[in-house]
Formats: C-alpha cells, sequence, structure tokens
C-alpha cells in the first residue's frame, strides 16, 4: 500500500469524484483571473500524482514558484470546497439550515427584520424536526437579538418567550454533551486498551461510568439523548464483557432510527456504526440467525443512495460490512470460503488507505490471519500479523498481544524450533509488560515452553491436558477476552483430532454446539 500523504489538499483532490472535478473546472473557469488558472494547473498537476511529492510538483510545474505554492494552494483549498458547496446538499440538513440561515441574515442587513424573523421561525421549526438543537441555539440567539435591537413588535410577551426557549435549548445540550463526553471517552478507553484484563479496570471503568452517567434517564427525551445514552452503555457492557446488555443497547440504538426513519439522511454514519455494532452483539452471542438477519439488512442498506452517494458513508460501510462477511465464516467454520474475499479487501484498503484510521486496518489484518490460520495457511498467517505487529501505533493493546500470540502458534505450527525460545519469551516479555497476561494465555505459553522436547507418542495426551485445564476457564468473566480472539479450544482440539481448526468449528456449527 502507498504511504499516506498528510498534505490536506492532496487529500482532498484524491476524495474527489469525476462528476466533482468537472463541476470544479466548471466552477473555477467562470473567472478568468490569471490565479485562477494557476490554480486548474496546481489542480491537473496534483490530480495526476500517485502520491504528494513537492520537489516533483514545482519541477513538472515552472510557472509555480516555490515562494508562491503555499498560497497557491490554501487558494486553491478554498476553491474546491466553494464548487463542493454548491452541489449535492439538498440531502444534507446541516448544510439547507446553514443557507436558510444566511438567508436570514441577509434579509436582516437589508433591513427587512420582519422577513427575516419569519425566516428563522421556519428554521426553528426544521432544526426542532432534526434535533438539530446547537444549530436552535444559534438561530434563538441572532431572533434574540433582532428583538433587543429593533422595535418589531411581532408578538406580545416576545422576551419571556424567548428567554424560556433558550433556557430550554440550553438544558438539553447540557445533557446531551454530558452523554456524548461519557459515550466518547469509554469508546476511546476501548481503542487504547481492548475490554476489562482484571477486576482493576473493570472497577476503574464502573466508577467513572456511574460517576458520570445522569442519575435520572426518565430526562432523556430527544433523539440524540437517547442515542448518547444507549452508546455509553454499549461501551460499557463491551469493555466488561456483558454479551447480553451489550446486545440490548445496540439493538435500541438501531431501534431508534426505525421510530425516526427520517435522522437517517441527517444522522447516517452513526445508523452506520450502530448497525456494526449490532452485528458485533450477535457474533459475540454466536447467535447465527440473528446475524444473518442484520447482515441482509445491512447489506441491502449499502445499496442505497444514502450510501452510494457519499464517500464517507460508501468508505464506513465497506469496513463494517466486510468485518461482519469475515465474521460471518469464523461463525460458519468456512475459513477457506473466506479467504475468496481476501483480494477484495485489500484492493479496497488500498484504495481507501488516505481516509481510513489505523485502528480499522489492523482489525482487518487480525481478521485475515485468522482466517488463514484457521485454513492451515500460517506463512500467510504471519505475513499479516507482522503487518499488525511491525505497526508503530500505540492503539489496541489488546489486538497487538493476540497478534503476537497467534504469531507465536502460526510459527509452533509450522515447526519452526529454532524461532520458538526466543518467541516464546518476548511475547511472554510484552504481554507482561502490558499487564494483559490472563490465566489462560498463562497455561498456552507453559505448554508453549516444553512443546518440542515432548515425545511424539506423548504430544496428543499433553494437547488433551491443556485442553481440559483451559475449559475450566470458559465461564471465567475475566477469561472471555482470551477465547473471544483466538479460539484455542478449537485449535487445540484439532490437534488432536488432526484436522484442521476450521474443520473443528465447522463440526460445532453444524452440531449447533457452539457457545451461544
Amino acid at each position: 500500500m502507498p504511504n499516506r500523504s498528510s498534505d490536506s489538499l492532496f487529500q482532498l483532490i484524491k476524495s474527489l469524484e469525476k462528476s466533482e472535478k468537472r463541476n470544479f473546472k466548471l466552477y473555477i473557469t467562470r473567472n478568468s483571473a490569471s490565479l485562477d488558472l494557476k490554480s486548474i494547473q496546481l489542480f491537473d498537476a496534483m490530480d495526476k500524482m500517485d502520491e504528494y511529492d513537492e520537489a516533483q510538483l514545482l519541477k513538472k510545474n515552472k510557472n509555480i514558484r516555490k515562494a508562491q505554492l503555499s498560497n497557491a494552494k490554501a487558494h486553491l483549498y478554498r476553491e474546491i470546497l466553494s464548487s463542493l458547496r454548491l452541489i449535492r446538499h439538498e440531502d444534507n440538513i446541516d448544510i439547507q439550515l446553514h443557507e436558510q440561515l444566511d438567508y436570514a441574515r441577509i434579509l436582516y442587513n437589508k433591513g427587512l427584520y420582519l422577513q427575516s424573523l419569519r425566516t428563522l421561525d421556519r428554521i426553528k421549526q426544521s432544526a426542532r424536526e432534526y434535533h438539530q438543537h446547537a444549530f436552535l441555539l444559534q438561530v434563538l440567539f441572532f431572533e434574540k437579538t433582532i428583538e433587543s435591537l429593533h422595535i418589531t413588535r411581532s408578538m406580545q410577551d416576545r422576551a419571556d418567550q424567548l428567554a424560556e426557549e433558550l433556557d430550554g435549548v440550553n438544558d438539553r445540550l447540557r445533557l446531551i454533551s454530558r452523554l456524548s463526553n461519557l459515550s466518547l471517552q469509554l469508546y476511546s478507553w476501548y481503542i487504547r486498551h481492548g475490554v476489562a484484563r482484571n477486576e482493576k479496570d473493570e472497577s476503574a471503568v464502573q466508577e467513572f461510568f456511574e460517576r458520570n452517567m445522569p442519575g435520572d434517564l426518565s430526562a432523556c427525551p430527544g433523539f440524540y439523548e437517547k442515542l448518547y445514552q444507549y452508546q455509553s452503555f454499549c461501551w460499557y457492557a463491551y469493555i466488561r464483557q456483558d454479551f447480553l446488555m451489550y446486545y440490548r443497547y445496540t439493538q435500541r440504538w438501531v431501534d431508534l432510527f426505525e421510530k425516526e426513519p427520517f435522522m437517517l439522511a441527517a444522522e447516517t454514519s452513526q445508523y452506520i456504526k450502530g448497525m456494526h455494532n449490532l452485528l458485533g452483539a450477535n457474533f459475540d452471542l454466536l447467535n447465527d440467525q440473528k446475524f444473518r438477519e442484520t447482515l441482509k439488512q445491512f447489506e441491502d442498506f449499502s445499496r442505497t443512495d444514502l450510501v452510494t452517494g457519499n464517500v464517507n458513508n460508501r468508505i464506513q460501510t465497506f469496513v463494517y460490512l466486510y468485518i461482519s462477511k469475515l465474521n460471518q465464516h469464523f461463525i460458519d467454520g468456512t475459513f477457506s470460503e473466506g479467504l475468496s474475499l481476501v483480494p477484495y479487501i485489500e484492493e479496497m484498503l488500498a484504495e481507501y488507505w488516505i481516509y481510513l484510521d489505523s485502528h480499522r486496518i489492523l482489525v482487518f489484518y487480525y481478521k485475515i490471519a485468522c482466517l488463514y490460520f484457521g485454513s492451515g495457511g500460517y506463512g500467510k498467517t504471519i505475513d499479516y500479523l507482522n503487518k499488525i505487529i511491525n505497526w508503530k501505533v500505540d492503539l489496541r493493546t489488546d489486538l497487538q498481544c493476540y497478534s503476537r500470540l497467534l504469531h507465536l502458534i502460526a510459527h509452533y505450527e509450522l515447526g519452526n524450533s529454532d524461532l520458538l525460545e526466543y518467541l516464546t519469551k518476548s511475547v511472554y516479555r510484552f504481554m507482561a509488560k502490558m499487564e494483559s497476561l490472563s490465566l489462560v494465555e498463562e497455561e498456552i505459553f507453559r505448554f508453549l515452553r516444553t512443546a518440542f522436547s515432548v515425545p511424539p507418542d506423548r504430544l496428543k495426551a499433553e494437547f488433551g491436558i491443556l485442553l481440559d485445564r483451559l475449559k475450566t476457564y470458559e465461564k471465567s468473566r475475566f477469561e472471555t477476552r482470551a477465547f473471544m480472539y483466538l479460539d484455542v479450544i478449537s485449535w487445540l482440539e484439532s490437534k488432536i483430532a488432526g484436522v484442521p481448526v476450521q474443520d473443528v468449528i465447522r463440526k460445532k456449527y453444524l452440531a449447533g454446539t457452539r457457545r451461544g
């Protein structure tokens, strides 16, 4: 994959679709100023580049001097945004409301105060309908300014009504802010650390959650109050590995949009994220039927105009849809079949590289590595795990830990005895440093340290002993994490039976005996 470019203008140009590029050319050529002509030349030059290289840009465009480049790029950036502002905004409530507010200010500046107030009334109606409380606050302040500076006689007791409206909106915004802060901070905790590793982690998360969650949840009457409340409970439940609670609140999250379908256009990204988490909850519970129904619903949604007509929605839907498609193969035990998805995923990761956050890319790499491991492709497993291990990013310490553990087991499967002792010590030190060692992991390390010294005729018996030990931890809350990231039980059963891991998981799936 190419290196990410941090140049904002380059990223913006690369994000444009063909129709948007044509619209920009039409927009900019209406003005024949020399600066605009240079902007087109700069645009074309950067559009042709695969990666941003300032030296090459200046070398191939002699009419742009280095001293001018910064200003030329800033001007071009503004012009592109201006051209985008003129197209395809009819389904964006934020842009619609700002446009109407611009009209109200123009009318006010023309001295047409009553017309401005009537426009503001219409804006308030739309803002309330779509729960846009922050925008409503701007409108009310503008309305208050007009009433305080001019005698409009628009209605009796206007001052008292405006004050009451402002107080109500401020109260709603304070509650929304408190709940959204809690949701964001819990999600941030998960991104940094993964799930709770011990009682200390769980107590810290529980104390933080209870301190910041409003006590009277009946005071959450609106869409956004409920949305952030449900999100907060989702992250709290997931960190604690309470999958049933996680499922209940992800379902409520998605149901919000079923009750107010007009909010789909206003908050499409939130719906996409909610569907992703609902699919994740059904995957964690191994609720196959519900998972398939939700996946079908999400796949149908991915073809709607709300997704296909918006780059951000398209990217996010690709990420979550294909993570779920990989998860379907993990549920079914069809690892080899799942490998057919890998070329397309790699192609799309390359196409969307500059947009995707590191966390999502690492999750894809880990899941692809697990596909190869389950189907017996241990060399490819190691290749994908190396991408995670060598990625210099302080995210998902749990993912880093389990990548190293699976990496170690893959080398064991390949018979790389010369590496195993070194790798075992290295992984053990890494996980111990992260305070990440669980009882399950301690047992695995203990086995791997001595595995190559066990006579072949005793190896199956040793696998059986380890399996019996690990099964005693399956119901332990703080050991759930190990089985979630690595189905070590099925791996051991595959070693005892002498068949690939996917065959063991497939047999359990068909017999309906997997967890859930």
